[in-house]
């Protein structure tokens, strides 16, 4: 990949070296092999002027690399039942649900990293809290079902004789949604009274309820918390390699096939039926009989163009990064969380956004929570700043003072002392306007899939969002709504 840090290097001469003819049948649409050589220059000649105006672009540089490896192998033609586009926790899941969903079905992973190392699957707290969501709202359906679907994978865990701590860092710690002053907490009794009605157990705090449930917490008198004792939260990386571990099972089966580090660079569509047929990666033709999948988190929106920039068809998927930063203390004994913890604010801050793409508005919220080894997790910043992995200390510093307000043991230690027992997680939550992903087929694309834009809630409506995407697939009845999530409408 150094060879194409800097555009100077993407020369024709280097161009020409870096095509390499697929084997495309002619009657597989609209690509011949002069045609994608052609396709080929427009697009690294394309990756030279965004390299230049955003060296920070990481997904442009691998698509330059990935044209690289195609000049030293041969693509190769494989078929599967579905081949799902994205790595993250969404597309494990998905390619987990279809394996288990017969005993014949087939099913290719692609994506252009490995699973955690970008996007915000690997960057996330691990909370499956219900707390923060509102019954009724469009997406209270698909939490609740997924909800009790994680349940139901913890469960099977524990009959089995296995541990879902370990496989899963599941733990039952309860959430508590905190309103540090009168005004922050007065909403949360018609919260709790909602969550109730909804079926969940829920309980209102007051200030000295919560002390004791929390030592560690200071909030004002008249503050209070709303109380779900029975969310639970897991650890995502150790959730992604029980879910790759898993879904490696059959490939002992010819089932199952992972394609890392390979990135989708071309979906290819009948000539007769338009139905996609196809997916062109860097080094192989994957072909599909039931679908495509596409579920790359942030770079769902830029994927779509890339993979179909060859085609009369235009879908704008209006998803776009939104980056966060985490702390996370190792061996922290200066203080101790019993359940996990999320002030009122940050609920506002997840959904609401009226800053345009240029601007970089920061918010900071806390969210707090012990991980499956101990270490102390907060949280958490968001902005919109394209894809920069960069850390910066200002927000880390800015999410240490805000937890302080709610934890005075941690005004009395220096961040700066910490410097050997912290590290930071940054990573790019997949925001979709309107705070709902889109879920569904693509109008015009028969047999292409979207599932895209969870946002912060990948993980805890991955397993709901692989069902739907499933029952969409096979035709199943459905066992939540479909229609808020359409794809059709929603596209720009």
């Amino acid at each position: 990949m150094s060879s194409f840090s800097s555009t100077s290097n993407l020369n024709d001469s280097t161009i020409n070296k870096l095509i390499n003819k697929p084997k495309i049948s002619s009657n597989f649409g609209f690509l011949t092999q002069s045609n994608w050589r052609i396709s080929q220059k427009k697009k690294i000649n394309s990756i030279a002027i965004k390299e230049k105006t955003n060296p920070k672009f990481g997904s442009i540089v691998v698509l330059a690399s990935a044209l690289d490896s195609m000049s030293s192998s041969t693509s190769s033609s494989l078929e599967f039942d579905v081949v799902v586009v994205g790595a993250g926790v969404i597309g494990l899941t998905i390619a987990r649900q279809f394996l288990n969903e017969s005993d014949t079905l087939s099913v290719a992973v692609v994506d252009a990293f490995v699973p955690c190392s970008h996007g915000a699957t690997g960057a996330g707290q691990g909370y499956l809290w219900m707390v923060h969501k509102t019954p009724g709202a469009e997406k209270w359906e698909l939490a609740m079902r997924s909800k009790r679907l994680w349940e139901m994978l913890a469960e099977t865990i524990k009959d089995q004789g296995r541990d879902p701590l370990d496989l899963l860092g599941w733990k039952k710690t309860g959430s508590l949604l905190i309103g540090r002053t009168q005004e922050d907490a007065s909403p949360l009794k018609e919260r709790v009274k909602l969550l109730s009605e909804a079926g969940l157990r829920a309980e209102y705090l007051s200030s000295e309820d919560l002390r004791l449930k929390e030592p560690s917490l200071e909030i004002e008198k008249e503050g209070g918390a709303a109380f779900l004792p029975d969310d639970c939260q897991l650890d995502a990386r150790r959730t992604v390699a029980f879910l790759e571990k898993e879904n490696r099972q059959f490939s002992s089966r010819s089932r199952y096939a992972e394609f890392y580090n390979e990135p989708a660079l071309q979906l290819i569509r009948s000539d007769k039926t338009g139905e996609v047929e196809a997916v062109q990666t860097s080094k192989n033709l994957l072909y599909c009989k039931k679908a495509v999948v596409v579920t790359a988190g942030s770079w769902s929106g830029s994927l779509m163009k890339t993979l179909l920039q060859e085609s009369n068809i235009q879908v704008d998927v209006p998803v776009k990064p939104r980056k966060g930063h985490l702390l996370v203390i190792e061996n922290f004994k200066a203080m101790q969380l019993n359940h996990g913890l999320m002030e009122v604010g940050y609920i506002n801050h997840q959904f609401t956004s009226s800053a345009p793409e240029d601007a970089r508005t920061l918010s900071v919220s806390m969210a707090a929570t012990t991980d499956s080894v101990g270490n102390l997790v907060l949280g958490s910043s968001r902005e919109f700043a394209g894809f920069d992995w960069e850390v910066e200390n200002s927000i880390i510093d800015q999410i240490w003072a805000r937890a302080g307000e709610f934890f005075p043991s941690l005004r009395e230690v220096s961040l700066a002392d910490l410097t050997k027992n912290r590290k930071v997680r940054v990573g790019h939550r997949p925001y979709m306007p309107g705070g709902k992903p889109m879920i569904g087929p693509v109008p015009g694309l028969p047999k292409l899939v979207l599932a895209a834009g969870h946002e912060g809630e990948g993980l805890s409506l991955a397993l709901g969002t692989a069902e739907m995407v499933a029952d969409m697939v096979l035709g199943n009845t459905g066992k939540v709504n479909f229609t808020p999530y359409s794809v059709r409408g929603r596209e720009r």
